[in-house]
């Protein structure tokens, strides 16, 4: 089995036990290959933990929660210095936190406080954490999956920008159509019924073996020598530098977006777009590819001006008109 056709075994196994959020199970999986954090923002109840859950059952990987709520501490986070004593001697080790895993949920994310928040900023970005004098490095595979409620914003506290600009893509969950909820219903009832099925009344059903992290590691060497055209990092570019200079496309769209994207946006908007292009069986980055995704990527980099807010406009209708007006290389 090739590195690609493991990850589209992987695609298959989550898109069975999250029904009707396709589009949200691709950008997690472009998430995971293109080694960058995503959050996932939706309605209670859509199915957001069990996506990030259906992804770490299916991957040989260790997968670590964290519930964010208020008076949660960072070294609830990152892990602290404990004090032992044995013999008469003491010494101070280190007990590492949740964030030690190799896919971490963070539910909820924006219910804590910026301290707890801002010890995130260090292990997304370096991929290591500093505790008192020491820093521990964080395993080769890991990925943050921070889950967030739109709509109720008693008790949150907003991401501050420097963080959100740390996340590869912002995926919004909608509801799923009436089909994809009424086998939801059927898909839930059917787990329900397998939990309550007396001990040996059933053989269990067969499952696939998980993915190994090697085949994620081999998928991100093949993603790594796609080929990208020099038209095509212009093309990426151009696009992030439209977000900071929209006059020069478009005066309605410069009264729009009062604050661009920063140069992450195009490093980020060039991995997922390989990581995109690698899924669909390609060799090469097409402007398609690139425009596929540039929405996920951008959406949480740009600030809009209290006039598109006050039109009702929001970010992906702001940045549908800018992809109109940028044309490819």
């Amino acid at each position: 089995m090739t590195a690609r056709d493991s990850m589209l075994a992987l695609q298959a196994a989550m898109n069975a036990e999250v029904l009707g959020q396709p589009v949200v199970v691709e950008r997690m999986l472009i998430g995971l290959l293109a080694d960058g954090h995503l959050l996932i923002e939706g309605l209670p109840g859509l199915a957001k933990t069990r996506a990030v859950k259906a992804m770490a059952k299916h991957l040989q990987a260790d997968f670590s929660r964290i519930q964010f709520t208020p008076d949660l501490l960072p070294s609830d986070v990152t892990g602290t210095d404990v004090y032992y004593s044995e013999g008469g001697k003491g010494e101070f080790r280190f007990q590492p936190g949740p964030v030690f895993g190799n896919i971490l949920l963070a539910d909820e994310i924006n219910r804590a406080p910026a301290k707890v928040q801002a010890a995130l900023l260090e292990a997304m970005e370096e991929r290591q954490v500093t505790v008192g004098q020491q820093t521990h490095p964080l395993p080769d595979l890991f990925i943050v999956m921070a889950t967030q409620n739109p709509i109720e914003q008693e008790g949150t506290y907003p991401l501050p920008e420097a963080q959100t600009d740390r996340f590869l893509m912002k995926v919004l969950v909608d509801y799923p159509a009436p089909a994809d909820e009424a086998e939801v219903v059927r898909l839930v009832r059917s787990e329900e019924q397998a939990k309550l099925a007396p001990p040996g009344d059933d053989a269990p059903k067969p499952q696939a073996a998980p993915i190994a992290v090697d085949d994620v590691f081999a998928a991100r060497r093949e993603i790594a020598t796609l080929h990208v055209a020099e038209a095509i990092e212009t093309y990426i570019v151009a696009l992030v530098n439209a977000t900071r200079n929209p006059d020069g496309y478009s005066s309605d769209l410069a009264k729009e977006i009062e604050l661009g994207a920063s140069p992450r946006a195009g490093l980020a908007l060039d991995r997922s777009a390989r990581a995109y292009a690698w899924l669909q069986g390609s060799d090469f980055v097409s402007p398609g590819d690139v425009q596929a995704i540039a929405p996920d990527v951008l959406r949480h980099r740009i600030g809009l001006s209290y006039e598109a807010r006050g039109k009702g406009r929001d970010a992906d209708a702001v940045l549908a008109d800018l992809l109109a007006l940028v044309a490819p290389a």
